[in-house]
């Protein structure tokens, strides 16, 4: 299906899941502000048109949505007519509406007919709308999107609670930030497909998840590289499922700035027919966490990682372009980076698929500020959302471990509830034996595969003696270190103006270049020149508004010439 060149981010959003027919319906929307929440009694779901106008996928608080409301608003609306073509009705077909992410909590209509809601600010959620359809030009969508930061009871990230921006807390985003699409799909089709690679058998087993029963039919799965078919099998639905093993007969693995990946071409055929054709891909690799030492493909690699926030200044939470997902991960491999703490902000699957072809390890986390962690009930709020982000990004290869929580700061006097931690780590490893899991990034670890600490201390003789032949413990009357692999998942931050921007870093800004770099590289050599370190996380990749410890500007331009940190960042680490 063709779509409009000209609309914002129009590349089809779902690059794991790849079929034809599809439609983007980013672009202009009717928009309204409903701040008394009373768009319901006052029938906003089915009006014919809303008191202004917006540009989709960019949220309302955002120079790029057209808006530029950065005031608190606890609920808003979408409406958007719709023009499904007409061979998209059938008996056998469905029409799905899917919406990236919306934050926080959504409730869907077509012509005015409720049709679903779906609570979470990061996750994408999609439902079947065929039978609500008139496939004529009145057709229409309605979106209502309630968000309330202040509230306690829902992950929100690093998205300020107060009017305005401060400290590490930024602009808000509210209702629809990812790409917004319809597609058409037979009713015996792929839902979903949970890819695992084993390196060392050059072999891939995929879980393809269907829609509904399809019991008997069959799914065949055809992987190719550059273009070669390297392997080649069929397997029987069971029920809602069918494995599909695969012994490729070459071997290409994904490595740091290679990704090396494999295409995968996937058919369902049910009574001799097909009903579903799909295109994928995955990245022949494996992770592992032995004797201290992070394993990629079973050899030492030192986690070069650096801390990236997702926020854009004209998008804030939402990138311009595609290739602005892309230039970030470019931009951190030329600094010396070989990945990245995607940090409190579950990223868009684009944003994946460069990492995956790029060969760029990171993070998954949760966007978990803004919950209160101190009662275990808390977790209603946490963990759908969480299982719903594991279940959309398990099979990308640039994801080499999860976080499902940073910095769990008591509340109110409160201390963290740690059986609520416990119980994330366990579910997120019943859910994902492949990766590393850490609990709670930097503090209070309750269960954890990896330790990790965040340690910003800014003076060089001082930083360096936390490592000189030792390890550096913080909260040690919250936290006992049991011999784990060791992390330190957060330091640096240096702050560097570059145009008389008023903002903060951590500690005092070096006086000069040469100050800056030299303290960068003390500082960084500490954490190389341990044995048992793992890796590092420096803060971080660019400034965020007011915060100014980037080594890229805000906008995106170079503080410094970047071979001086890739020069640094690049030396062999001790651990390996």
């Amino acid at each position: 299906m063709n779509n409009e060149k000209n609309l914002p981010r129009s590349e089809y959003p779902r690059p794991q899941i790849v079929r034809k027919d599809w439609i983007c319906l980013n672009g202009e929307w009717d928009f309204e502000i409903d701040n008394a929440k009373n768009g319901i009694g006052k029938g906003f779901w089915n009006r014919k048109e809303l008191n202004s106008k917006i540009t989709v996928p960019f949220c309302p608080e955002s120079v790029l949505s057209g808006i530029g409301n950065t005031d608190f608003m606890d609920c808003v609306w979408y409406r958007k007519n719709l023009t499904v073509p007409a061979d998209w009705k059938s008996v056998d077909d469905r029409v799905i509406l899917h919406i990236g992410a919306a934050d926080y909590h959504a409730t869907v209509y077509v012509n005015g007919a409720y049709i679903g809601e779906h609570k979470g600010g990061y996750t994408p959620f999609s439902f079947e709308i065929t039978d609500h359809l008139l496939f004529s030009e009145s057709d229409f969508v309605s979106v209502c999107v309630n968000d309330d930061v202040r509230s306690g009871n829902q992950p929100c990230g690093k998205q300020s609670t107060q009017q305005n921006s401060f400290g590490c807390l930024y602009t808000r985003t509210t209702g629809i930030w990812q790409t917004v699409w319809l597609e058409k799909v037979n009713k015996k089709h792929i839902k979903n497909i949970k890819t695992t690679t084993d390196p060392e058998n050059c072999s891939v087993l995929f879980n393809v998840i269907m829609s509904e029963n399809t019991a008997g039919s069959l799914v065949k799965a055809t992987v190719l590289y550059e273009g070669r078919i390297v392997g080649e099998e069929s397997a029987a639905v069971s029920s809602f499922s069918a494995d599909i093993y695969i012994k490729l007969s070459e071997k290409h693995l994904w490595e740091v700035g290679n990704g090396r990946l494999y295409d995968v071409v996937f058919e369902v055929v049910s009574d001799g027919r097909t009903t579903d054709y799909v295109q994928s891909y995955f990245g022949l690799r494996s992770v592992a966490l032995k004797d201290g030492k992070f394993l990629l493909n079973g050899k030492s690699v030192f986690g070069r990682w650096v801390l990236d926030q997702g926020f854009y200044p004209d998008g804030i939470y939402t990138a311009p372009t595609d290739e602005a997902l892309k230039n970030d991960i470019l931009n951190s491999q030329l600094l010396g980076f070989n990945g990245a703490r995607l940090h409190e902000k579950i990223f868009e699957p684009r944003f994946l698929y460069w990492a995956d072809k790029l060969g760029y390890m990171v993070w998954g986390e949760h966007g978990n500020w803004g919950l209160d962690v101190t009662e275990f009930a808390q977790i209603q709020h946490f963990l759908p959302e969480w299982l719903e982000s594991i279940e959309r990004d398990f099979s990308h290869p640039s994801i080499i471990g999860w976080c499902p929580l940073n910095e769990t700061w008591d509340n109110n006097n409160r201390r963290q509830n740690d059986l609520l931690i416990k119980t994330v780590y366990r579910i997120t490893k019943q859910l994902d034996q492949t990766r590393p899991v850490i609990d709670t990034s930097g503090n209070f670890h309750v269960e954890t595969d990896i330790f990790d600490i965040h340690d910003y201390n800014q003076d060089k003789q001082q930083f360096a003696s936390h490592y000189d032949g030792k390890l550096f413990f913080n909260f040690e009357d919250r936290q006992r270190y049991n011999g784990e692999p060791y992390f330190v998942s957060e330091y640096g931050g240096i702050k560097w103006v570059t145009d008389n921007t008023e903002g903060w870093g951590y500690g005092d800004s070096p006086k000069t270049e040469e100050e800056f770099i030299d303290r960068y590289r003390a500082l960084t050599e500490a954490l190389l020149n341990n044995d048992k370190v793992l890796g590092f996380c420096y803060t971080q990749l660019y400034d965020v508004e007011q915060e100014l410890n980037g080594l890229m500007t805000y906008n995106r331009r170079f503080k410094f010439p970047p071979e001086i940190f890739r020069e640094i960042n690049s030396k062999k680490a001790a651990i390996e």
